[in-house]
């Protein structure tokens, strides 16, 4: 069944399609860097009342190899009847395209990675037709990027770095890298991979840690994901505001929300409140003016700066 990482898992080659040519020198293989590339439908369907879809499919032009075919399936689990589907998405492409086709096998735990990269003997024992061997990627053999330069060097490896290593206990590294890189970059690369990377860590302890980095490092886009943590805060304004049953008992409730969103921002940065900055923040009821604090604490570096020029 088809979830928010596997999505993300296959997805993210369709968003940046030059990636698998990197990610297959980090895996050994060497793909030859794509000229163009065209989605192709994952509708693997024949005139016959059985529906197959692979994940994503991508023809991909190259300067001087020609063209090629890469199906990408994102696996979650351990399936034995996923051998004879893939089995059947490489012929029937084959068949239907006449182009090399590769399949790449993307994972989020070892033990899937590792069963899916076993050569699997297809046929008779006694004759095997045919050898199925996908090429896998997963935590067994994704680097981590935890490192500024090399996560700015290529985001979208850095990115499905965090969503196949979503379970490491180091994978703060990797998103504390990726979303540090991301402050350099123009909003329109930024905010696909903020998306991607939260679909991508789903419901895991991740997910949060995530949330938080989006919160400080990058407050100042305005992907899906960082309205949603700023509305947060009015939110739960706006449900005390309810319970209280007045007007104003909303709008001080928003603005109170607000304020606590933005007090935890400084926290999570570091940034030292003194008494007076915190009953200030408290106090204010204007939702424009701790708009336009929060916005500022993105990159202040002591409380003082948050009012400059109020």
């Amino acid at each position: 069944m088809a979830n928010a990482p596997h999505e993300a898992m296959h997805r993210i080659f369709q968003e940046y399609p030059g990636l698998f040519s990197r990610l297959s020198e980090v895996l050994g293989v060497t793909f030859p860097e794509p000229t163009t590339t065209e989605i192709l439908t994952n509708d693997l369907t024949e005139n016959q009342p059985l529906e197959r879809r692979v994940d994503t499919l991508l023809r991909i032009e190259t300067e001087r190899d020609g063209p090629f075919l890469l199906a990408i399936e994102a696996q979650g689990r351990k399936d034995p009847d996923k051998h004879a589907s893939w089995a059947y998405y490489f012929s029937y492409l084959l068949a239907k395209y006449r182009l090399p086709t590769t399949l790449l096998v993307v994972c989020q735990d070892r033990a899937t990675a590792e069963w899916a990269a076993r050569p699997v003997p297809l046929g008779a024992p006694q004759w095997p037709v045919l050898t199925l061997h996908p090429l896998v990627a997963g935590p067994h053999n994704v680097p981590l990027v935890t490192d500024v330069a090399e996560a700015r060097k290529d985001l979208a490896l850095a990115t499905l770095s965090a969503i196949t290593h979503a379970d490491n206990p180091d994978v703060g590294a990797i998103l504390k890298a990726l979303s540090t890189a991301l402050r350099d970059a123009p909003e329109t690369i930024a905010n696909p991979i903020v998306e991607l990377t939260a679909q991508g860590l789903g419901n895991r302890p991740a997910a949060q840690q995530w949330r938080n980095l989006v919160a400080v490092d990058l407050s100042f886009y305005t992907s899906p994901l960082s309205e949603e943590i700023r509305d947060e805060g009015r939110d739960e304004g706006r449900a005390e505001g309810r319970a209280e049953g007045r007007a104003e008992g909303r709008a001080e409730g928003e603005a109170r929300g607000q304020a606590k969103s933005l007090l935890m921002m400084l926290d999570l940065r570091g940034v030292d409140v003194p008494d007076e900055a915190r009953e200030k923040i408290t106090g204010c009821t204007d939702t424009k003016l701790l708009d336009r604090w929060f916005a500022r604490a993105a990159t202040a570096t002591s409380a003082e700066e948050i009012f400059a020029g109020e």
